[in-house]
């Protein structure tokens, strides 16, 4: 019973630490775009400057998507082990062998979670990509 313990904690680390890399890249996003919209400041608003903050954006997107994808996988790994017989443990961290039972990573990108944040998030640096440097303050 303690190898299984064991195991069902070492998955959940991992759970955790995808969870954190979530929300740290989410941080990340709103700290380069707030940035690279300063930075465009500082050069009068210039529209190419201000449309860098869409490369973050995207990257970001995608990157959250693959590690929400991955939560989800070990998630899965985690429900197999807690069902496994104790003596059956094997401590293995292999989750790929569930990929045809979660969602695929793409999907995941588009999946609620991810458009409440990043949708209006790009909706915004493309409306201040265009819309400020007409302002001319």
């Amino acid at each position: 019973m303690d190898a299984k313990l064991k195991h069902l904690e070492f998955i959940q680390n991992v759970i955790t630490r995808m969870g954190s890399n979530s929300f740290l890249l989410k941080g990340w996003t709103v700290t380069l775009i707030v940035a690279l919209f300063a930075f465009a400041n500082t050069q009068d608003m210039e529209t190419e400057y201000s449309l860098l903050a869409l490369a973050p954006t995207i990257f970001f997107w995608l990157l959250d998507g693959f590690y929400l994808h991955q939560e989800k996988l070990y998630r899965k790994l985690y429900e197999h082990v807690s069902t496994t017989s104790p003596t059956a443990i094997d401590f293995s961290m292999n989750a790929t062998v569930f990929k045809n039972r979660v969602p695929h990573w793409f999907k995941v990108c588009v999946s609620h979670t991810l458009l409440l944040f990043y949708g209006p998030t790009l909706v915004i640096v493309i409306l201040a990509s265009l819309v400020l440097p007409c302002l001319n303050f």
